[in-house]
């Protein structure tokens, strides 16, 4: 179970931050800017760009860009093959 999840200003919404919380997890998503400022760990957001730079490269990938697999367990397995071959590169 994630600690916790990090979204961009998209994601701000009360409803979804509940559902966070009800999951036991800690939403770190920064508030609108019409609304009041949140308790956003600085630290945990700006980390979030590691993901979407991983997220880039294994979409290089046709296979997971395009979703080839039909089902889940075979978009996993080619999903586990791209970042394994990531972290040998």
């Amino acid at each position: 179970m994630p600690q916790w999840v990090v979204g961009d200003r998209g994601y701000a919404s009360h409803r979804f931050r509940d559902h966070i919380w009800s999951t036991g997890a800690r939403p770190a998503i920064p508030a609108k800017r019409n609304e009041a400022p949140l308790a956003c760990p600085d630290w945990i957001y700006n980390n979030r760009n590691i993901v979407e730079r991983l997220w880039a490269r294994l979409k290089e990938w046709r296979a997971v860009a395009t979703r080839y697999e039909k089902t889940a367990v075979s978009f996993t397995s080619v999903l586990c093959l791209a970042a394994t071959l990531d972290w040998i590169k």
